[in-house]
């Protein structure tokens, strides 16, 4: 009495184009072209270009942990390094928490 009656609608846009199923795809398919070229892209060459300096690395060279600290770095094992942080103190880190290897010179 009070509720009205639901009809079925026409198979409008399942009518068979393959061209309106490619359509309604197109959006989807060009935000994940931009995504790729925007940040996934870019965040895989950054690590491709961190694990090679890590890589690198080599007693004397002066780096940049993780947590700011400066230091030289006086031993390099499989995957730790030993920083000097100040006359007489080491500190063993991982290597991937080296972020930057700086020009030699710079810590005095």
């Amino acid at each position: 009495m009070f509720i009205s009656n639901a009809y079925a609608q026409a198979a409008g846009g399942a009518s068979g184009d393959p061209m309106s199923s490619i359509m309604s795809f197109l959006p989807m398919i060009a935000m994940f072209a931009v995504l790729y070229f925007v940040m996934i892209r870019p965040q895989m060459r950054k690590q491709k270009e961190h694990r090679a300096m890590v890589e690198a690395l080599a007693a004397g060279d002066e780096v940049v942990t993780a947590g700011g600290i400066l230091g030289k770095v006086t031993r390099v094992r499989d995957g730790n390094v030993d920083v000097q942080v100040a006359n007489g103190v080491e500190v063993q880190l991982q290597k991937s928490a080296v972020v930057q290897v700086l020009p030699k010179g710079t810590i005095k």
